[in-house]
């Protein structure tokens, strides 16, 4: 293998073409080979391997910078720069991140994992070289969609009038995840059209030099535009037109589905149970309103198919869905306004993206108290890569006034909660969507929503009270279990609403408890947990709280870090029986 040879970036530079187009080959054997064994990124990392050898060919890493937009662009980079174990050798495949990380290499320069973020950290870094009288190039790549974010926009604006060298490579594969949004990408498509002469060219007018380059997984005719373009003096955009998934035909066919799989994905008889699931049960609660003649509208922010929003549900909605693109904070304003036109919008999005639209959760949902609902898709502690972790939205969203933020524990719940929100008119709605196998109790729900932070007492003990949250409460049952055994006999309570205290029922276990415990699945500084400590501080009860510490953790296993929290009914109950003796 050529690939053999390769051990860092100048081991590129005696390769012919011929050679560097074998290497690509051998480049997808380990993307593909990795990601059927422990899943990741495929459609992206597949389509930009040709760049990826053109830029490392022309341009000398890590003296000049490349900085990667999502970063799910990066397998590549990772190959040549030192990490191709991480793709064919199964004792490193854990150890390598699928985002750029600089405790890996000096190749890379950020930790990043959120998109449209590419064109303003390369700017700084492009800024501070010039203050210090420094001399390299500076290379943002943006990709997937992610010229709509508002960040990008943002660093478009000041990259445009920056006065010296900087390079932003516009990786255009016509996707995000799905299929772009927006008249930004109407415009690149007439670039595509016209081979880049079309005279509406958008970065044009913001004051940028501009190539195009519509061959853009041929590696000579790169390294001609990159050969071109390297040492500039001014701001420049290279829009390279590749294709998504190139050289695995299911990818290149199917580019929705393979952006992202899961492991063994190569399994040719791989079958998947058609099983109802928190997803399923939105999309037909959704089709079913609309078809009731409900304004309901289905957002998503260029995540559908994560929220279940699949092609079939997008079709059968019509004008009724909508994919705002990779904005998150938009969406967030599009909904407000939605909700305050009389419209009923559901907008699904992912637990770690919710945290880039604080200020409209804020100033434009929550002051405005417009009816949307919000529903967190998973919300909980996970092994996931640090810029993917869903333990923040609690303490996000449950602060800000006016907004009710509820945690279903089982089918019946979630589907009360989700149909009192969309016909209520007086406040923003969010709903943490259970991040655990669909849990079905068979009997409808009749809670009353609209009395807020009501809690459930779904059985009476005494002594020990614990208030299980959403995902947590299968374990506040299987600590019950455990405390009987001891001799325990306590109180487990659902509390449904993450943004308020049930007084009353608070007040209540100071007759006959000594002990509550709080678990939540999500970190514990200003989280629920909080809420109820504080409620108890000036009295003799004492409070236990259980959930994630403040911390960013990297990929370490759900067990290992419910061992290290002590979120498991052994430990709890070993704390419990602490706190009592």
């Amino acid at each position: 293998m050529i690939l053999d040879k390769i051990n860092s970036p100048k081991d590129l530079k005696t390769l012919s073409v011929e050679e560097m187009n074998i290497l690509a080959d051998e480049m997808r054997e380990g993307i593909l080979k990795r990601v059927n064994a422990i899943g990741g990124h495929v459609g992206p990392d597949l389509g930009i391997i040709e760049t990826m050898i053109a830029l490392h060919y022309v341009f000398n890493s890590p003296v000049d910078k490349f900085v990667f937009d999502v970063s799910h662009q990066c397998y590549p980079h990772k190959m040549i720069t030192g990490r191709k174990e991480g793709f064919f050798n199964p004792e490193y495949y854990s150890k390598i991140s699928g985002y750029s990380a600089p405790n890996e290499s000096c190749h890379d320069h950020f930790t990043i994992g959120h998109t449209s973020t590419s064109v303003s950290l390369a700017l700084g870094l492009a800024k501070a070289r010039d203050l210090k009288k420094e001399d390299f190039n500076v290379i943002a790549l943006i990709g997937d969609g992610s010229l709509s974010g508002g960040e990008a926009l943002e660093g478009l604006n000041q990259a445009s009038i920056f006065n010296g060298n900087f390079i932003i490579i516009v990786n255009d594969n016509e996707m995000s995840i799905a299929q772009n949004q927006g008249g930004l990408y109407k415009n690149l498509e007439q670039l595509r059209k016209t081979n880049g002469e079309y005279e509406n060219n958008f970065f044009k007018t913001l004051g940028f030099d501009y190539c195009y380059l519509e061959e853009g997984n041929n590696i000579e005719k790169l390294i001609q535009t990159f050969k071109k373009v390297k040492d500039t003096k001014k701001p420049i955009i290279v829009h390279l037109h590749t294709l998504k998934g190139k050289g695995y035909k299911p990818a290149e066919a199917q580019k929705e589905k393979y952006h992202w799989q899961v492991p063994n994905f190569l399994d040719e008889n791989q079958t998947f149970e058609n099983i109802e699931t928190y997803e399923s049960i939105t999309t037909d609660y959704i089709l079913r309103k609309k078809e009731e003649g409900e304004p309901i509208v289905a957002i998503t922010p260029a995540t559908p198919g994560a929220t279940g929003f699949y092609q079939e549900f997008r079709e059968k909605l019509g004008e009724n869905y909508v994919d705002v693109a990779i904005s998150e904070e938009h969406g967030i304003g599009f909904i407000s306004g939605l909700a305050k036109g009389g419209a009923k919008p559901v907008l699904a999005i992912l637990s770690s993206f919710v945290q880039r639209t604080y200020d409209q959760l804020s100033q434009d949902l929550a002051l405005n108290n417009s009816p949307a609902t919000i529903l967190v898709y998973w919300g909980a502690i996970t092994g996931a890569d640090c810029t993917h972790l869903g333990v923040f939205d609690i303490p996000l969203i449950s602060n800000i006034p006016n907004i009710v933020y509820l945690a279903p524990t089982n089918k019946e719940e979630y589907l009360a909660m989700l149909d009192w929100s969309v016909n209520q008119k007086d406040y923003p709605v969010a709903i943490r969507v259970p991040y655990i196998p669909l849990k079905s109790t068979g009997k409808k729900d009749e809670t009353n929503y609209s009395i807020l932070n009501k809690y459930e007492i779904t059985k009476k003990g005494e002594k020990v009270a614990i208030l299980g949250l959403g995902n947590f409460y299968n374990l506040a049952l299987e600590t019950e279990k455990i405390l009987n055994e001891k001799g325990i006999n306590p109180t487990i309570i659902n509390p449904k609403f993450i943004t308020g205290v049930d007084k009353e029922l608070l007040e209540s276990l100071k007759k006959d408890h000594s002990i509550v415990i709080t678990l939540e699945d999500g970190v514990l500084d200003g989280g629920f947990g909080e809420k109820i400590s504080r409620y108890f501080a000036n009295s003799t009860i004492k409070v236990l709280n259980f959930g994630a510490q403040k911390e960013f953790t990297d990929r370490i296993s759900q067990e290992k870090l419910y061992e290290k929290y002590h979120l498991t009914p052994q430990l709890i109950t070993e704390d419990v029986l602490n706190l009592l003796n």
